[in-house]
């Protein structure tokens, strides 16, 4: 049998396996087409960690980079504590591993198999789906593929929605705003989706959601045919029963999301103002806040090592998939002006190079984290749009690489594009390997 983790930078020591000196190889969790996802245990914390290994030629012989592509930049920005949690990216040529939050409890699916849940217990946990639903929506995210089965429990009993695969961004719309790509898992997807005419991601979301309070409530699905167009049927027209045991409130609310027409579908500010959904509802919280509050600012890796830059062993990836294959969603926190460049120079001879820039161009230093590699830069004087900030981040990629991020924070596109191309771009030139491209924000002129 071929060894799933060969040419990946394991290493092996007795009965241990090691993945990039960080990692120790546990257990088999689950596997897919192209992917398998393990158990492993983090050397420096002891945490439980579950990394899921990619097959980089499997997938773009399935043509499936793109996907994976947006998978990791939809995770890398739905920071909130009912999402699981994509912690780090490691790649070597041959493999992509993603680290992820270890859930412990298993899928909510077989709970429910077990049976219906309680109305209370069924209530707790659509709460929590609404929220992080809603968190996604707002970072401009649409799953597309909510059911039971990728809604995770931890060991606290707490929803954590999972599996970003067929998830939307905002850039997957056409000219008429809509999406059109037609997926899903029949029993939950929105009679919109099916009819292949345009659809807003965020809405159907919401339909699928209804299928779930549904098969909490109820232990079984509100369309049920054997025959998959039987089904459908159903789902054009909404023809679907209640069991006895529903509440009143609770069949108003299913009746509201499992509305025909996706303009007369609750929106989950309606939700969030209907007394049976708002009874018992914890505040919620991203992990963005819960970060920002500890260090200072918005850091993905702040929980890191303070003695290194965070790591993302990614250069051979970077240079492996420059044909076709976008690495900025990993490193980006939001849709902004930005570029990256590689360098061989250390994090803290990077560092220095940065606020020397700063200073030669009178723009004053807002903060600088040598520990986190973290530099803020800001313009004395007002522009088009208030003053320019510029926010520049070195994460180590190996002992001998690492890969720069310099974006833009507040301010205009075109006077950072200007600043960028005339200014910083020459002066660092001297440390530069080369630099991986650009994305703009042109609707921010």
């Amino acid at each position: 049998m071929a060894d799933p983790f060969e040419d990946s930078g394991t290493a092996v020591a007795g009965d241990r396996r090691v993945i990039f000196g960080k990692y120790e190889m546990g257990r088999l969790l689950g596997q897919g087409m192209f992917a398998k996802v393990y158990y492993a245990r983090d050397l420096v914390t002891a945490e439980g960690v579950a990394v899921k290994v990619i097959k980089t030629e499997q997938v773009r012989k399935e043509g499936l980079m793109e996907q994976i592509t947006r998978e990791i930049a939809v995770m890398r920005l739905v920071r909130h504590r009912n999402v699981v949690q994509l912690t780090e990216v490691m790649a070597t040529k041959t493999k992509i591993f993603l680290v992820m939050e270890y859930v412990r409890g298993g899928e909510l699916f077989a709970k429910v198999a077990k049976g219906r849940l309680k109305e209370d217990v069924a209530k707790k946990y659509f709460q929590q789906l609404i929220s992080a639903v809603d968190y996604c929506h707002s970072r401009g995210v649409s799953h597309r593929d909510l059911k039971p089965e990728n809604l995770l429990l931890d060991e606290n009993e707490d929803l954590k929605v999972s599996d970003f695969g067929l998830s939307a961004l905002p850039e997957q719309l056409r000219n008429d705003g809509m999406l059109h790509t037609q997926c899903g898992t029949p029993a939950y997807v929105a009679p919109e989706v099916l009819r292949k005419k345009g659809y807003d991601g965020a809405t159907a979301d919401l339909w699928s959601c209804g299928v779930i309070l549904y098969v909490l409530l109820a232990g079984c699905l509100p369309f049920r045919e054997d025959n998959v167009m039987h089904m459908y049927k159903k789902i054009f027209k909404a023809e679907y029963e209640f069991p006895p045991w529903f509440s009143a409130d609770a069949r108003r609310l299913i009746s509201k999301l499992l509305m025909v027409n996706p303009s007369q579908r609750i929106t989950i500010p309606a939700i969030k103002r209907i007394p049976w959904f708002s009874k018992g509802l914890k505040s919620p919280i991203s992990i963005d806040e819960i970060d920002e509050n500890r260090c200072g600012s918005e850091n993905f890796s702040c929980r890191r090592s303070k003695s290194s830059p965070p790591f993302y062993n990614a250069f051979e990836f970077i240079s492996s998939m420059s044909t076709g294959f976008d690495l900025s969603g990993m490193f980006e926190t939001n849709r902004r002006s930005r570029s990256l460049f590689t360098s061989k120079f250390r994090a803290p001879t990077i560092m220095n190079k940065l606020e020397s820039i700063a200073k030669k161009l009178n723009l004053k230093i807002l903060f600088s984290n040598e520990n986190e590699y973290k530099l803020k830069m800001q313009g004395i004087s007002e522009g088009r749009k208030g003053r320019l900030s510029v926010t520049a981040e070195v994460f180590s990629v190996a002992p001998e690489v690492a890969v720069v991020e310099i974006s833009k924070a507040a301010g205009d596109t075109l006077e950072y594009k200007r600043l960028s191309e005339e200014y910083i771009r020459p002066g660092l030139q001297d440390i530069v390997w080369s630099w991986q491209g650009e994305k703009s924000e042109d609707s921010n002129r």
